[in-house]
């Protein structure tokens, strides 16, 4: 996957964040994608070729490294950022159809027209909604995949030696996993960067509803006095 034009699409995102949206891609991108490029996929490359098992059953190894590795980390983290990163896209697709739509008005009705965005960029309206609900999503993307992890992997950390059973397995073999220590480091930093992540998201969503609600009540007040 071309990640660089990836990023190049979700930097666009910044003009229409909060500070704590800003802070959010930064950790996303910093800690998490570049992370996840530089190191993460390299660590992994070799988790099947050194996955070794005391026997020369033919089948045995893989049937154990399929049951200990369902999933590998490097595919569901793919999978994490790409679903935790799109709801930022609608953002963007939301914000590019306000101003298409203010440009049709425009060539239609000439200068003269009823302006529906004087702004298209600020969060009022269905675009606020757009981007509240963004904020939910993602940080239940990020909880899902922990509680995913979570399972798949108790506590988050690789043993270093495991023992298996299966057919065709002849009886107990143990089992030597590449780099636990190495995976484990980055496993416990990417699902420290994911809680992080998680904080940001609902911290942000709670700032935008006290904000709105702040802003109502001093129409209102303002209403009273009138």
């Amino acid at each position: 996957m071309n990640w660089g034009a990836f990023e190049g699409l979700l930097s666009g995102v910044n003009k229409y964040s909060t500070a704590f949206g800003r802070i959010w891609l930064s950790v996303v991108f910093i800690f998490r994608l570049l992370v996840y490029l530089v190191a993460a996929e390299k660590v992994w490359s070799d988790d099947h070729k050194d996955f070794d098992c005391n026997t020369l059953q033919p089948g045995c190894t893989n049937v154990c490294f399929d049951h200990f590795f369902p999933v590998s980390h490097i595919r569901l983290w793919a999978l994490q950022l790409i679903l935790v990163t799109c709801p930022s896209l609608l953002v963007i697709m939301h914000v590019a159809y306000r101003e298409a739509r203010e440009q049709r008005l425009r060539e239609t009705k000439g200068d003269n027209y009823r302006c529906l965005y004087p702004d298209p960029g600020k969060k009022r309206g269905g675009l606020w909604w757009t981007y509240l609900l963004s904020l939910i999503f993602k940080a239940g993307v990020d909880v899902v995949f922990l509680y995913i992890f979570f399972r798949f992997y108790k506590n988050y950390t690789l043993p270093r030696r495991v023992k298996c059973e299966l057919p065709p397995c002849p009886n107990v073999v143990d089992c030597f996993i590449s780099r636990p220590t190495e995976k484990n480091i980055f496993t416990v930093f990417m699902v420290v960067t994911t809680c992080i992540c998680v904080v940001l998201n609902l911290i942000e969503a709670t700032y935008l509803v006290g904000k709105r609600c702040h802003e109502c009540q001093q129409a209102g007040g303002g209403d009273s006095r009138r």
